[in-house]
């Protein structure tokens, strides 16, 4: 199969020079408009990379008016379009304006087909770079959103959303595992809203933060009278998932002789609320998560085996977010838009320090503490940029540990900076370039050496 010609749209009103044009460029797939409207449905039909405009256009051929009209509306449609204007003999003036106002280069009339065919060709070249580049730059820093609203750039966590993707519409139980705030429960949600059960209830129950004597009546529901202050019939968290998804968060915390119940509910898939021997059939998916280590729970004989293997069909291991580099930097912009929105309007972004000093930081509480210290700064500050005072966090010291292969560390280090400079430059090549201090072409031998872009 043919590869596809590029698009040239060419914006000129004389119908010789139209032909011309259109006959000079056989490898072109050369679009022909007439005017600003012409030239406007064919931007958003065709998406040109190239485009040449003649700036005399009617209604006004003898001046620059209408053809800097469509040159600012192209800018504002596509502004990653190249756009080579034509300029009358003696109007450098008027091109160096249009070039000030977005254009990528000029020619001037009478026009010289030689000399724009290489002018055209270095501008494809350039568009077509520049597209590679966005695409990379996605690939390797910039933020993506999995599962719905998961804010990740790190191949880490987004290999951890596609797995829940694969198993959100299969009938298997969940276990997630990871430290307290890396985002277990917006994991959780994200896979009840990508099954076939999303229309039903997604319930959360924190196992851990209920006291035992409460949890069952919490967990199964309870009838008029069952125990003092039972006023009337309950119905428990498993019955109000119905049909949706139960989220059981730190499950380890579940006493031992109330495991035996939530066994049977996941082998026969019926309930007895306490003070009841009637059998209530409940269709709820579990999904569970604990920042404990089961296993060992289970050799100490805190937790019983067979439950965990009806609630570890799948298990899915969450990274801290140390381990997800440039993410602290991508969720921290997020929360601070968010919270500026709500709370302090006048707070723009982050100063150099405050991004170097969240480059740095350990993240021992993960994205529940750096959620809380970003509304916190966002809160505190006076000027318009937060810094790493108002997130009341100490600038980086430059010291690193060493690692006895120094191959490995220098690869190591190159990985983590490299992301973290993607990241806060929001995936532009050439800023992350500026900011690490190299050359283009030495970022993308980098990307390349690194696999960065995979």
């Amino acid at each position: 199969m043919s590869e596809e010609k590029p698009k040239l749209l060419v914006v000129e009103d004389d119908p010789g020079l139209q032909a011309q044009l259109k006959w000079a460029w056989e490898d072109f797939d050369v679009v022909i408009a007439g005017n600003r409207a012409e030239a406007l449905a064919a931007l958003r039909s065709d998406a040109p990379d190239v485009v040449t405009l003649d700036l005399g256009l009617p209604p006004d051929p003898d001046g620059t008016s209408e053809g800097m009209a469509v040159l600012d509306e192209i800018m504002a449609l596509k502004p990653a379009t190249k756009v080579i204007v034509a300029s009358g003999h003696g109007a450098r003036e008027s091109a160096l304006q249009a070039v000030a106002r977005g254009a990528y280069d000029f020619y001037q009339k009478p026009v010289d087909i030689d000399a724009l065919g290489l002018i055209v060709r270095r501008a494809l070249q350039l568009a077509r770079i520049e597209e590679e580049n966005r695409k990379l730059a996605a690939k390797a820093g910039k933020e993506e959103r999995v599962l719905g609203s998961l804010v990740t750039g790190a191949p880490e966590m987004i290999k951890v959303a596609r797995t829940i993707e694969r198993v959100a519409n299969t009938s298997v139980s969940v276990m997630l595992l990871g430290a307290s705030g890396t985002g277990k429960e917006l994991l959780a949600r994200g896979l009840h809203d990508a099954s076939d059960r999303a229309g039903g209830a997604f319930v959360a129950i924190n196992c851990a933060a209920i006291p035992e004597n409460l949890l069952e009546s919490e967990l199964f529901g309870h009838e008029k009278g069952a125990f003092t202050g039972a006023v009337k019939t309950t119905e428990g968290k498993i019955e109000q998932a119905e049909g949706g998804t139960l989220f059981l968060d730190e499950v380890g915390d579940i006493p031992l002789q109330l495991q035996v119940k939530l066994l049977r509910f996941l082998q026969e898939r019926v309930i007895e609320r306490i003070g009841s021997r009637k059998s209530i059939a409940v269709d709820t998916r579990v999904v569970c998560a604990t920042h404990q280590d089961l296993e060992a729970m289970i050799a100490d004989g805190r937790f019983r085996e067979d439950l965990y293997y009806r609630l570890a069909e799948i298990v899915v291991k969450i990274p801290t977010l140390a381990e997800r580099p440039g993410d602290a930097t991508l969720l921290a912009k997020v929360f601070l838009g968010r919270f500026a929105q709500e709370m302090n309007p006048a707070v723009r972004g982050f100063a150099p320090d405050a991004l170097a000093a969240i480059d740095a930081w350990g993240w021992p509480g993960n994205v529940r503490e750096l959620e809380n210290r970003v509304k916190r700064a966002v809160i505190m500050a006076d000027g318009k940029l937060v810094s790493a005072l108002d997130l009341d966090l100490s600038e980086p010291d430059g010291e690193e540990a060493s690692a006895l292969n120094l191959k490995s560390a220098r690869e190591m280090a190159d990985r983590k900076i490299i992301r973290h400079a993607l990241a806060r430059s929001e995936g532009n090549i050439s800023s992350t370039a500026k900011l690490l201090g190299i050359s283009r072409p030495t970022l993308y031998d980098l990307l390349k050496q690194y696999d960065l872009h995979a």
